[in-house]
C-alpha cells in the first residue's frame, strides 16, 4: 500500500491511497462469500455459482460497494498509525480507480486534531470558593420537611380557596361552545398554586368557597403539546366541592422522631446543616474546577476544526433524543416547546461544543505533560460516590465492580486528575 499525505489549511490534510490489486481481490473474494447466497446463474443452485462465473454474470461492479465497505476502514486505520495522523472526524472519500484488474485508488480528506501550545497552567490565580450555611437556610429545609410531612383536612365552613390550599373539582373544557376530548374530570384534586394546569386557570379559583360554581376563561399555549388545541381560547365549567388545608406538624422532638433516625430536633437541625453543608462545598469544588479550566482556555490559543465542532453538536443531539424518547417524547416536540428549529439548536450549541473540545483537548495536554494517572484509589472513590447514589453498600459495590465499570469509571475520571493538578497547583 502506498500513501501520500498533503497537509491542508485549517487542520486538514489529503491522503492519496493506493493499495494493491491483489489485496482488493481478497475483498473482492470476501464480498462475494458474504454475498453469494443472493446470486443466481442459470445451471446451478442459487448461491452455488463460482464467483468468477457469478461476476460474468452480475458484472463485477455489483460488489463494489461490499469490498470497499470491507477494505478501507482497515486501509485507513494503518494508513493514521503509519503517519501518526491523530483523526478526529469521519473522512470524505473520493473514488480513482476501482476494479478492472487493477490497483485500488482513493482519496481521503480527514480533518486532524488540532496542535497547540499549552498555555500558562501552573502557578494560575483562582480565588477561594466558600459557602457557608446559614441558620435561614437549615430553618428553610426544615420547613420544606415539615410542609411534606403535613396533613391535608377539610376547611372550616366558609373558607375561601388560597394559593396553597388543594380544591376538589369537577370541571368540563369547552372550545368554540364544544367539549373537548381530555377535558372533563370529577372529584378532581388540585394544589393551587403548584402550575399542574393551564396558566390562569388556577389563579381564577382563588376566592371560590365550597359548592360554588364558576367559569373560567383561558388560552391554550402556542406551544401546547396537542396541536388541536394549542394557542385556542377555551372556557371551563368548574365546581369546587371541596376545600383542603395543609396541618402543619410542630416542629418539635416527636416531629424529629417522626421523620428521621435522631431523638431531638436539635440532632435533627444539626444533620440537615451537615448535608447542606456537604452540598455547599461540592458547588464550591465545582466552581473553583471551572474557574481553573477557563483560566487555562483563555491562556492557550487554539485553532478547533469545523468539522470536530458539528461532531460535537451531532453528538448533543443524538443525546438529548435518546434522553426524551426515554420520556416518552420525540425531538419535534421538545423543539416545537422551546420554540426553535434543529438547524437554530444546532446553531446555537456550537459555542458549546467548541468550549467543551478545547476543554478536553487542553486536560488530555497536561495529563500528557506531566504523566499523570487515574489511580484505583481514584476509581474506587468514584464508585463509593456512586454506590451512595443508588442506596448501595459502598464497600460491596467496590468489591463486586468489573473490569469494563472500573474501565468505564477510569475514562470517566481521565480529565479529573489534570483539573486537580491545576487546582493544586494554583496560587
Amino acid at each position: 500500500m502506498d500513501v501520500k499525505v498533503e497537509k491542508l489549511e485549517n487542520g486538514e490534510a489529503k491522503l492519496d491511497i493506493t493499495v494493491e490489486k491483489e489485496r482488493f481481490d481478497e475483498a473482492m473474494d470476501k464480498a462475494y462469500a458474504k454475498n453469494s447466497k443472493y446470486f443466481v446463474v442459470p445451471g446451478f443452485r442459487k448461491g452455488k455459482a463460482p464467483k468468477n462465473i457469478a461476476l460474468r454474470h452480475y458484472g463485477e461492479g455489483v460488489l463494489y460497494e461490499e469490498a470497499f465497505n470491507i477494505l478501507v476502514p482497515e486501509v485507513l486505520d494503518e494508513a493514521y498509525k503509519d503517519n501518526n495522523l491523530d483523526v478526529v472526524a469521519p473522512p470524505d472519500i473520493d473514488i480513482v480507480q476501482i476494479g478492472g484488474g487493477k490497483e485500488f485508488k482513493f482519496t481521503a480528506k480527514v480533518t486532524l486534531k488540532p496542535e497547540f501550545t499549552l498555555g500558562k497552567y501552573k502557578g494560575i490565580k483562582l480565588n477561594k470558593k466558600e459557602y457557608l450555611v446559614s441558620d435561614d437556610e437549615v430553618n428553610a429545609e426544615l420547613a420544606k420537611r415539615q410542609n411534606q410531612n403535613a396533613r391535608l383536612v377539610e376547611a372550616k365552613e366558609g373558607a375561601e380557596l388560597k394559593v396553597g390550599d388543594t380544591a376538589v373539582i369537577d370541571f368540563e373544557g369547552f372550545v368554540d361552545g364544544v367539549p373537548f376530548e381530555g377535558g372533563k374530570a370529577e372529584g378532581h384534586s388540585l394544589e393551587i398554586g403548584s402550575g399542574a394546569f393551564i396558566p390562569g386557570f388556577e389563579t381564577q379559583l382563588v376566592g371560590m368557597k365550597s359548592e360554588e360554581e364558576k367559569e373560567i376563561n383561558v388560552k391554550f399555549p402556542d406551544e401546547y403539546f396537542s396541536k388541536d388545541l394549542a394557542g385556542k381560547d377555551a372556557t371551563f365549567k368548574v365546581k369546587l366541592h371541596e376545600i383542603r388545608v395543609k396541618e402543619l406538624p410542630e416542629l418539635d422532638d416527636e416531629f424529629a422522631k417522626d421523620i428521621s433516625e435522631f431523638d431531638t430536633l436539635d440532632e435533627l437541625k444539626e444533620d440537615i446543616r451537615d448535608m447542606l453543608q456537604e452540598r455547599n462545598n461540592q458547588k464550591a469544588k465545582e466552581e473553583t474546577n471551572q474557574a481553573a479550566i477557563d483560566a487555562v482556555i483563555e491562556n492557550t490559543k487554539i485553532d478547533v476544526p469545523e468539522a470536530m465542532i458539528n461532531n460535537e453538536v451531532e453528538a448533543y443531539v443524538k443525546e438529548m433524543e435518546n434522553n426524551l424518547s426515554r420520556q416518552g417524547l420525540g425531538i419535534e416536540q421538545y423543539l416545537a416547546y422551546i420554540g426553535k428549529t434543529l438547524n437554530e439548536y444546532k446553531e446555537e450549541s456550537k459555542v458549546t461544543a467548541e468550549k467543551s473540545i478545547r476543554t478536553r483537548l487542553i486536560l488530555e495536554a497536561i495529563t500528557k505533560a506531566e504523566s499523570l494517572e487515574v489511580t484505583d484509589e481514584d476509581i474506587n472513590e468514584r464508585l463509593s460516590e456512586l454506590a451512595k447514589s443508588y442506596g448501595r453498600d459502598a464497600d460491596e459495590f467496590v468489591k463486586n465492580a468489573g473490569e469494563q465499570t472500573r474501565n468505564y469509571v477510569r475514562e470517566e475520571l481521565k480529565y479529573d486528575v489534570a483539573v486537580r493538578f491545576i487546582v493544586a497547583n494554583a496560587k
